[in-house]
């Protein structure tokens, strides 16, 4: 029997401190692209009133039939964890007044998500995402914006072979046509689909084509496509979007029965795709939901967005082996020659970090021998050694732990003297 004092929920990872320095690499190169892109930050709460995912994702969709983390409050609320982040930045943007600001608005997030969905390589209960939305225009350029950021970040981090796959699912008014069409094509067929899709088939047959079962995938091949039945603005808004790819070589290949799978979306639907991931290929993907905002109460506001899965992005550039920064060194490890040094130690600690200087001591009384092996295994450039005989003369010993140099210096000098080192190394 499990203990579940020790044992994480299933669906959840622990990310260990080797890893948060992967982490953090992707996180920031996120962050930097979206700065360089002209969006701002937002932070939503984890939590939002149940009716949010239910008005905006779809009522009968997966997500929310499914795989929601829902709970009743003490004050009989129906609160749920967030599954995707749209719906709560595009509430935020209606609440706080982003709305009445310089538009379009460009905001972008980072953080954790949650499905009840059965774990999988790259796919988790609890995930992480980042994300961008544009709210505020219906210009094709700004597709193009999230597109290319898209596919910026991919290749900042070094990832090879993605594809980006694009489609248009058209508009309140071309998409009935659609509809029409497939309820009338998986009809005929109806009883060769799982029973899933039997059931999407009453209120949303386009959900059909999300569906990951491979005899329904194989009957989808042979639907209608969203493109023959787009009205002639969607037409033109599609034709505009892949002119700009081409003017700015982004390579794609279209992909006529590509959905996604929440009910906002409209016009514009993309995915990243890469190969050998796992069960599913998709590294993240988005499109534009020019519907969303009005549908949670405010005004007719078109929009875009764009989200990326953590967890796979990792999972891919492990597998293509692409290349992570080497973990920054700590500067300066203080060892304690002897007992009598050990307060003065300490004060020397938070004087070099007060120089702006990274570092660390021994906490554990450690021999003189085994403070030094233990700086090693902290990646420590630098040691100071500071024992009676230091103190009685007011001078460290500062050793260079990749050259083995060592030297007596002043302690107001040792930020001086690291410096120099640093410098005579880039040199040499």
């Amino acid at each position: 029997m499990l203990n579940m004092l020790t044992t994480r929920p299933r669906g959840t990872n622990d990310i260990l401190p080797d890893e948060v320095l992967r982490w953090q690499y992707i996180e920031d190169v996120f962050r930097q692209l979206c700065q360089d892109y002209g969006f701002t930050e937002i932070r939503t709460p984890v939590f939002e009133h149940t009716e949010l995912f239910i008005r905006s994702v779809g009522e009968v969709t997966d997500i929310v039939t499914k795989e929601m983390y829902t709970f009743t409050d003490r004050g009989e609320r129906s609160l749920t964890l967030r599954p995707e982040g749209t719906a709560a930045v595009a509430r935020a943007y209606l609440e706080s007044g982003l709305k009445s600001g310089p538009q379009p608005a460009k905001l972008y997030y980072l953080g954790p998500m949650f499905r009840y969905d059965r774990p999988q390589a790259g796919r988790y209960r609890q995930f992480h995402q980042g994300g961008v939305e544009i709210f505020g225009t219906n210009n094709p350029e700004a597709d193009i914006e999230v597109i290319a950021l898209a596919v910026d970040f991919y290749r900042r981090l070094g990832l090879q072979n993605f594809e980006l796959h694009l489609n248009s699912i058209g508009c309140k008014v071309c998409r009935p046509v659609l509809k029409e069409k497939l309820s009338f094509f998986f009809k005929t067929r109806q009883k060769e689909l799982c029973l899933n899709c039997q059931e999407r088939l009453a209120y949303n047959p386009l959900r059909i084509l999300d569906c990951k079962e491979p005899q329904d995938q194989e009957i989808a091949r042979g639907a209608p496509d969203s493109l023959s039945c787009l009205c002639p603005s969607c037409v033109a808004h599609f034709d505009a979007v892949l002119g700009y790819l081409k003017a700015l070589k982004i390579p794609y290949l279209i992909d006529k029965q590509l959905v996604r799978g929440l009910d906002y979306y409209t016009r514009t639907t993309f995915e990243i795709m890469v190969a050998d991931i796992g069960a599913q290929s998709s590294i993240g993907g988005g499109g534009r939901y020019d519907d969303l905002v009005a549908a949670l109460g405010g005004p007719p506001t078109p929009g875009i967005g764009f989200a990326v899965g953590l967890e796979r992005v990792l999972l891919t550039m492990n597998k293509q082996n692409t290349p992570f920064p080497t973990p920054k060194n700590l500067d300066v490890f203080i060892v304690e020659a002897d007992e009598e040094a050990s307060g003065a130690a300490l004060e020397l600690l938070f004087f070099v970090r007060a120089q702006g200087l990274s570092a660390d001591k021994d906490f554990l009384g450690r021999s003189l021998k085994a403070q030094m092996k233990y700086a090693a295994k902290k990646r420590a450039r630098f040691v100071v050694i500071l024992g009676k005989e230091e103190l009685s003369r007011q001078i460290v010993s500062l050793k260079d732990l990749s050259s083995g140099e060592q030297r007596e210096v002043s302690p107001a000098k040792i930020k001086e003297e690291i410096r120099r080192r640093y410098r005579q190394d880039i040199v040499t």
